[in-house]
């Protein structure tokens, strides 16, 4: 079930990315980020009853309600306007936690470990964003490349891995593991490149409120 849940994250955070560089209208990401957020705690809850208690069933499902809360707050900020700041801080949580289990799946799971590197780095850029407002980084405008970020990594790091995992095809060699990391490194550098050429070159950097409204703002 917990895979299920996975499977539709990678939507999630394809729609996010193309709010934040303005494609799509925050308000009409809400009910995906509504129902993703919901599945996400209703899915784990049933594995965990189902669990038994069982340590290693716990220990793999409870970080899915840190990412289900996500798109449940996150969405109604998109809705009712709510302050993100506090969302903001809630996320280096999550990319602390993020952090702990990319180290912990090194050795185990290469590819895993890069797939949890890859969400620590989305929820910091949430934290730097939105709890600390800022949004430029030298000459990138990091809303927007955490946008193309979110776009090119939220179907590869979460609807992929769920559709391998479901069919039972994980691979956890070395090799894969370096060409998780291979897709990283690519997706970032484009990231960059792509956040130069949407970004608005005649105003200052989006501020934060336009980030999570996914408006790009308009000069008068």
């Amino acid at each position: 079930m917990g895979n299920v849940g996975l499977l539709l994250v990678g939507v999630a955070l394809l729609v996010n990315g193309l709010v934040s560089v303005g494609v799509v209208d925050a308000r009409g990401a809400a009910p995906l980020n509504l129902f993703v957020g919901a599945a996400q705690v209703v899915l784990p809850t049933l594995v965990l009853v189902q669990s038994e208690g069982n340590p290693g069933i716990v220990n793999a499902t409870w970080p899915s309600y840190l990412f289900g809360f996500t798109y449940l707050w996150f969405g109604l900020i998109q809705i009712f306007d709510i302050d993100a700041c506090g969302f903001g801080w809630f996320s280096s949580f999550v990319a602390a936690i993020a952090v702990y289990h990319a180290v912990k799946s090194v050795g185990s799971d290469p590819v895993f470990a890069i797939i949890w590197a890859t969400w620590a780095i989305m929820w910091s850029l949430f934290f730097v964003l939105l709890a600390l407002g800022v949004t430029k980084a030298g000459r990138v405008d990091l809303g927007h490349f955490t946008g193309w970020f979110l776009v090119l990594l939220g179907v590869p790091s979460s609807t992929v891995p769920a559709i391998l995992l479901l069919n039972g095809r994980w691979p956890t060699s070395a090799a894969a593991g370096s060409a998780a990391l291979a897709i990283l490194l690519v997706a970032t550098v484009l990231s960059v490149t792509l956040s130069r050429r949407s970004a608005p070159r005649d105003q200052e950097a989006a501020p934060v409120e336009a980030l999570v409204s996914g408006g790009v703002p308009q000069t008068a």
